[in-house]
């Protein structure tokens, strides 16, 4: 039986470039319309750019109070989405397409290095592996800025492997990247560039001629993305500069060590680049020290070391690892040893199709009944939920699950077939989910019906509504569907309504207040919202 280990890469007909960009096309596209805001990221980011779209572009505001935790552009950028699709989406939907406009550009990007780093048919399987990662599944279709870090990140990675030739270019592009990155998430994400670009500085390739004037360039083009922001910030309110600074002061902070909540998210949110990434460098092990490789290997050292010592566990942090462990995938991924090819590719065509065979049985019970056993439980999780009756998304769904049962029959065999029907595989679950779910998961998440209520016993002109323990994506929600807006306990003064988050449990009897209302959304047995009015 022949190795595939050493053999030469060769074109497959299921990484053809109008196949892959059609797949990742219906993959970025899958998903980000046609929901409502989600706790808790959606609905936040959502409700900043909605602010941002009522006139004041340059403070990030929930609800009319300001949110200084990250930069702007995402922001900006979704607020504009907003104004311009508006009329054709429902606003939320239009603003998030946001994600979709940064989520495309980095596939591109990824490609683009992919496609520097060896021949183009196998550069292919970079976007492809992207779509495939278990950790940008969600995050990338949801309002969240760290897409735009990820983003920032993949250019900066593409201004050092161009550097090597290319030095003021690579420079400049490098600078951007470092500019956007931190104009996304904040100093975190520079950081994350800097080490890896201060480590390279130890290879004899980066140390070349014009490499002090590219580190100037870049210098020069970064400072000039991410300054203007934060001085017209300064300008405006002092006050507002400091909580910011200070924020990013606390985003630096290190861990002593890493947890196993670390551990775990690496394990899983990296699936299935990190094992193929692993795979690609012992297939290098004896050429460790080529500018391609530790390239590669010092951004996930340095990317991994940030995220190990950070102070979150949120997968998005992973973000800049991922950029080049899918490379270092994309270089192995047709040369796996043949049984452990098999091995993935079988796991893939199991665990997909055993996925889509309960995502279609969930549809079926929660439209009919039947099986009664499984409609009574997904009843229990969105309690008054009617399915109605919708021919395209089932048609869609339809054609989706004939494909992939098409692509497990018909895939010639090839190096590419694993990890490509991995991806297809992927894709194909989340295209289900979104047809034949998606009304039944946004019943349960949306905060529509909650706010509407409120607004009702509220009236037109409530006067002012203290809050207490009330979340940030609640503040946003409330605000964005009904204009409902609250203000701190200690600036409360006479305000005539409260509004309480808290758990069902909890006492309700509140001294001087009389409870008028209380919601929560479907299913959700943790979170209820109360409306007080104050006694007379």
């Amino acid at each position: 039986m022949p190795d595939l280990t050493d053999a030469p890469p060769r074109p497959a007909p299921i990484l053809s470039r109008y196949a892959a960009v059609l797949l990742c096309a219906i993959w970025l596209l899958t998903g980000v319309i046609g929901h409502e805001p989600w706790k808790p990221e959606d609905a936040l980011h959502l409700g900043v750019a909605f602010g941002m779209s009522g006139g004041d572009w340059l403070v990030p505001r929930i609800a009319g109070d300001p949110w200084l935790v990250s930069p702007p552009l995402y922001h900006w950028v979704a607020a504009l989405c907003g104004r311009l699709l508006g009329w054709l989406l429902p606003w939320h939907d239009a603003a998030r397409l946001a994600s979709t406009l940064f989520a495309a550009a980095f596939l591109a990007i990824l490609w683009r290095i992919a496609h520097r780093q060896m021949a183009p048919s196998p550069a292919l399987a970079a976007p492809l592996l992207a779509i495939g990662t278990l950790g940008l599944l969600v995050p990338l279709h949801e309002a969240q800025p760290a897409i735009v870090a990820l983003t920032g990140f993949a250019v900066s990675l593409w201004g050092l492997q161009v550097w090597r030739d290319k030095p003021l270019h690579g420079g400049a592009l490098f600078g951007a990247g470092s500019g956007i990155g931190c104009l996304g998430t904040g100093r975190d994400s520079v950081a994350t560039q800097l080490a890896t670009g201060a480590l390279l500085v130890l290879h004899p390739a980066w140390r070349i001629r014009g490499s002090s004037l590219a580190w100037l360039l870049a210098a020069t083009v970064a400072l000039i993305l991410i300054l203007p922001w934060p001085y017209l910030l300064w300008q405006q309110s002092p006050a507002l500069f400091d909580i910011w600074w200070s924020v990013e002061e606390a985003s630096l902070t290190v861990r002593d060590a890493p947890n196993r909540h670390h551990l775990e998210l690496v394990a899983w949110a990296s699936w299935p680049v990190l094992p193929l990434a692993l795979w690609s460098l012992w297939l290098e092990r004896r050429h460790l020290l080529k500018p391609e490789t530790v390239l590669l290997v010092a951004a996930t050292a340095c990317a991994l070391l940030m995220f190990l010592t950070g102070t979150t566990t949120r997968s998005v942090a992973l973000f800049p690892a991922l950029v080049p462990l899918t490379v270092l995938a994309a270089s192995a991924a047709s040369r796996l040893r043949r049984g452990a090819a098999n091995a993935l590719d079988w796991f893939g065509m199991m665990t997909f199709t055993l996925a889509a065979a309960l995502i279609w049985l969930a549809s079926i019970a929660i439209r009919t009944g039947e099986p009664a056993r499984i409609a009574k439980t997904l009843a229990r999780t969105a309690p008054g939920f009617i399915a109605e009756a919708s021919v395209y998304p089932v048609l869609i769904a339809i054609a989706v699950s004939v494909g992939w049962v098409a692509v497990m029959l018909l895939t010639p065999r090839s190096p590419w077939r694993a990890a490509a029907r991995w991806c297809i595989g992927l894709a194909t679950i989340w295209v289900l989910v979104a047809a034949l779910l998606m009304p039944w998961i946004d019943y349960g998440k949306s905060y529509r019906a909650i706010s509407a209520d409120f607004r009702n016993t509220l009236g037109s002109q409530p006067g002012c509504i203290v809050r207490q323990g009330l979340g940030l994506a609640q503040r946003a929600s409330l605000d964005y569907y009904n204009g409902i807006r609250t203000v701190a306990g200690n600036t409360a003064g006479n305000c005539r309504y409260l509004i309480m988050q808290t758990g069902p449990r909890s006492e309700k009897d509140l001294p001087g207040w009389t409870l008028v209302r209380e919601a929560s959304r479907p299913g959700d047995k943790n979170e209820q919202l109360r409306l007080y009015r104050r006694n007379k």
